[in-house]
């Protein structure tokens, strides 16, 4: 398989109307969902993407009736699942490729009792990002075994009851994979610190269309009365929200005139407000967001004069996914800001190529860089770099456009995990992307 590069034109002025694709982080939960019943559910707004491609080839596989009705919308039907196939090397080897495939776990564990892991590569169990999910089936009453012949890990969730559950920390593909498990748990579950994002509360509302019983949605506490099986339904997937604030990033930073349209504003929470914390101007005209072309756009500063924070935090704060693009908007800007990144520790580290291309941030430690903005009185150069993850390489991409020269981006397949078609769609406003196949 050949690797693919962005071979990206600076100087980009665009303009025009790009509708967001259907939210990624969404997808992965309610695509897991089906496997809760064996009626047919039906999804549109579906993105076209790697990782959610990868996640229904995995329900393929295990014999989930797939069907695709137009590019965005797909039927799904869980009516024989295969759990040989769950437990073959095959299956293993597969779902390691996608960290969404965790998610799988919840819905087998409350429909069939039983569910099984890859064995952990780089990542240990220990690693708390499972350890929340694991700790809360545990709860539950599912057993964890580690059996040494299959070299896997098998839960047995055969008698899960209803209970109390107090989050360690606010994980979002935590929640959504305990409220799955628990919608068929004999009683009732309350989960304390939940996540509450609209990804989260949109699966709720889903769940409960089918004849689930969830309340508290929205809220960090979910109540959860068990049931004793679900129906199909329908479900529309939201905008997505990452790339909704990519797409602002991108206007400002290329001084274009974009309007982003079908936002869905009501669930983008503070993402509208932090941006204009950075001076750029944005028109919401009903559901569409207008970013007008900004020659200058200024970082604002505390009530007392000192530099502007902006910080990530477990929703309704800022979603930690956007803080890359931020970082690389800044940069253009006039004034000063501290990024701080502080839900993750490496996705700061991609701000080395934006230094190599002029940009002037101080990368204080892991978690923190300040930017300190040049007014574009000293555009950026374009340069030859690789796109480190999905959010960092949007950020790259947001880099090039803006640049004085041309820059080559390598490992878009990062890319292309989380952004449907993204150098298509923006060439259609004017960018000159090409997309090249490397052996």
């Amino acid at each position: 398989m050949s690797n693919q590069a962005f071979i990206v034109q600076g100087n980009a002025s665009l303009s025009g109307n790009i509708a967001p694709q259907g939210a990624k982080n969404e997808a992965l939960q309610v695509i897991s969902a089906v496997l809760l019943t064996a009626e047919k559910v039906t999804m549109s707004n579906i993105p076209d993407i790697v990782d959610v491609q990868k996640l229904i080839s995995l329900l393929s596989g295990l014999g989930v009736i797939v069907e695709r009705i137009d590019k965005n919308t797909y039927t799904f039907q869980a009516k024989d699942i295969d759990l040989q196939y769950f437990a073959s090397m095959d299956y293993q080897a597969e779902a390691r490729k996608i960290r969404g495939s965790v998610m799988l776990l919840g819905p087998l564990l409350a429909r069939y009792g039983k569910a099984f892991l890859p064995k952990p590569g780089g990542d240990k169990i220990g690693r708390r990002r499972l350890d929340t999910h694991f700790l809360a089936f545990q709860k539950l009453g599912a057993k964890f075994i580690y059996e040494e012949k299959e070299d896997n890990f098998f839960l047995d969730g055969s008698n899960l009851e209803g209970t109390y559950i107090h989050m360690d920390e606010i994980s979002v593909t935590g929640t959504a994979n305990i409220v799955m498990a628990a919608v068929m748990a004999e009683g009732t579950t309350q989960i304390y610190n939940a996540a509450c994002e609209p990804y989260l509360q949109q699966l709720c509302k889903m769940l409960n269309r089918m004849g689930a019983k969830i309340s508290g949605v929205g809220s960090n506490l979910l109540t959860i009365e068990g049931v004793n099986s679900l129906n199909g339904t329908e479900h529309r997937l939201l905008p997505d929200m990452i790339e909704i604030g990519s797409f602002i990033g991108l206007a400002a930073m290329t001084n274009s005139d974009i309007t982003i349209t079908d936002v869905n504003v009501p669930a983008l929470g503070n993402i509208p407000t932090t941006f204009e914390k950075l001076g750029i101007k944005l028109d919401i005209q009903g559901d569409n967001i207008h970013i007008p072309q900004q020659g200058i756009y200024e970082i604002q500063t505390f009530i007392d004069g000192s530099i502007m924070t902006i910080y990530d935090a477990p929703w309704p704060g800022f979603t930690p996914d956007l803080m890359s693009i931020l970082l690389v908007t800044a940069t253009q800007a006039r004034g000063s800001v501290l990024i701080h990144q502080k839900m993750f520790e490496s996705r700061l580290f991609f701000v080395d190529k934006l230094i190599d291309m002029g940009a002037q941030i101080i990368l204080c430690d892991p978690h923190r860089a300040t930017v300190i903005g040049n007014e574009r009185k000293y555009q950026l150069k374009g340069i030859s770099m690789t796109s480190p993850d999905i959010r960092a390489g949007v950020s790259l991409l947001i880099a090039a456009l803006s640049a004085k020269s041309e820059s080559k981006i390598y490992n878009i397949n990062q890319i292309d995990r989380g952004y449907e078609n993204i150098d298509v769609r923006l060439n259609a406003l004017g960018a000159q992307i090409e997309r090249i196949h490397e052996s």
